[in-house]
């Protein structure tokens, strides 16, 4: 069962990782975000699978991370926080008008979250350029409703996040998390 991982997903710039981090100190368990770490990879060994250079690669390289994660991820007793999600994916390419491959569709469908999805709005006041994100915010506002769109199409539940405090964005997940019927929590210690 993969109820108990939930994802929190939404454009750059717009609070997600402040947030996850904000989680991770209270003791959430989480699974970081692959285009990142990815970039950051390809970079220091001046690999190809980038978002500037081979976007296709790139995507497989988040596909095979987001697929691992979710494998570790059921492992784990929950509640656990997903920084992005195999959809993710789907949304990514569709953004860079590239084709969706079949594979990449039945990981979407065979790989399931929680129905619940946090999603982080495009939030013009907070967003800002970094070395990793090249996006501008016309980028950014495109991203968040290709992850609305993508997410929809795969029928979860978008749930979107408030524009406000971290501390009070942690609070709001905290609370939707708990009030989530715990019955998978008692599978899952069943049967370790």
């Amino acid at each position: 069962m993969s109820e108990h991982i939930f994802v929190i997903t939404g454009g750059p710039g717009s609070g997600k990782s402040s947030l996850i981090a904000a989680l991770a100190r209270e003791g959430m368990p989480y699974m970081p975000e692959a285009g990142r770490a990815i970039i950051q990879d390809q970079v220091s060994i001046e690999g190809q699978a980038l978002p500037w250079a081979d976007r296709e690669a790139f995507a497989q390289l988040m596909l095979g991370w987001e697929l691992r994660s979710h494998r570790e991820a059921r492992a784990m007793p929950g509640p656990i926080i997903v920084d992005r999600g195999i959809p993710d994916v789907i949304g990514y390419l569709t953004l860079c008008g590239l084709p969706v491959p079949p594979h990449v569709h039945r990981a979407a469908q065979r790989y399931r979250y929680n129905r619940q999805v946090f999603i982080a709005p495009h939030w013009p006041d907070i967003f800002t350029h970094d070395q990793q994100r090249r996006q501008d915010a016309t980028e950014a506002e495109a991203t968040y409703q290709a992850m609305v769109s993508t997410y929809t199409s795969l029928d979860y539940e978008l749930i979107p996040l408030p524009l406000s405090s971290v501390s009070e964005r942690a609070a709001f997940v905290k609370a939707r998390i708990g009030s989530v019927p715990d019955d998978h929590h008692r599978q899952h210690h069943h049967q370790q």
